[in-house]
């Protein structure tokens, strides 16, 4: 199965961002793609306010993106904001949710673990999900996660419990020194722990385009990358926005769990 990363960089207005993810979800469709992998926060940038246009799944905006996979035949996976319950204090909310829709394909995903660090507090605004979430598609089957995840290797093996053979992350990282390191590092991990390919999508970083960062905000650093079950980087991008193609084989995560039994050898504590 063809899959596409689209690294990209949003803004604060959603439609300029949904005709952004529609000329790339076109040239992931011209270059064979039967998936295409966005990032976290394509609705909007982070550093604006979620609450004024967190929409509902079946809002305009979401409601664009599933018109487009289904003209394109093409599964979408991308970031947006849907409205959340208030807090016990009576403050409003949204979910930081992936959308997935496409072919055969309808499902959606909220963060379940909030970016409360590095200066940042996502649960001011964000609502936390709960529960873990795969898909299947083209054959495989996809477990989701969305940035500050990765560093839990929980929801990745629980991903893989369910059937996993691809762990996608989207997300818009927190620039700062040794970030970038990190998420290279989680991702390559999270592969090597649960035996998956690892399609991990971020942001670009906006300094590649002259944009300044804006407080503590996570707005991206770059480095999208597909990661073997074994660990090695297959691909990878740098700062700048662009675009990945791989063709999954789901022999090489047979290979993995045969050579590398680590799912079948853990124990719960």
């Amino acid at each position: 199965m063809r899959v596409a990363l689209a690294q990209v960089i949003t803004g604060r207005d959603p439609d300029s961002n949904l005709r952004l993810l529609e000329e790339n979800a076109r040239l992931a469709k011209e270059g064979g793609a039967e998936l295409v992998v966005f990032p976290e926060a394509m609705m909007r940038a982070f550093g604006n306010s979620l609450l004024d246009i967190a929409q509902p799944l079946d809002g305009p905006w979401a409601s664009r993106v599933r018109s487009l996979a289904r003209e394109l035949q093409l599964v979408i996976v991308a970031g947006m904001f849907t409205p959340g319950t208030p807090s016990d204090s009576g403050s409003p909310r949204v979910r930081n949710t992936l959308l997935v829709t496409g072919p055969g394909v309808e499902t959606s995903y909220d963060k379940v673990h909030l970016f409360d660090a590095f200066g940042f507090a996502e649960s001011d605004t964000v609502e936390a999900g709960t529960d873990p979430v795969t898909f299947d598609a083209g054959g495989l089957t996809f477990g989701v996660a969305t940035c500050y995840d990765i560093r839990f290797p929980a929801l990745f093996t629980a991903n893989a419990q369910r059937g996993a053979v691809v762990n996608i992350v989207s997300a818009s990282w927190g620039s700062g020194p040794g970030k970038a390191d990190q998420w290279q590092l989680l991702a390559r991990a999270r592969a090597v722990d649960t035996t998956t390919f690892v399609l991990a999508c971020g942001q670009g970083d906006p300094a590649t385009r002259g944009i300044e960062a804006k407080g503590a905000a996570p707005t991206g650093v770059g480095y999208s990358a597909v990661v073997s079950p074994f660990g090695q980087v297959l691909e990878a991008l740098e700062g700048e926005p662009g675009m990945i193609f791989y063709d999954l084989d789901p022999a090489v995560v047979e290979e993995a769990r045969t050579k590398l039994p680590v799912l079948a050898n853990r124990r719960d504590f």
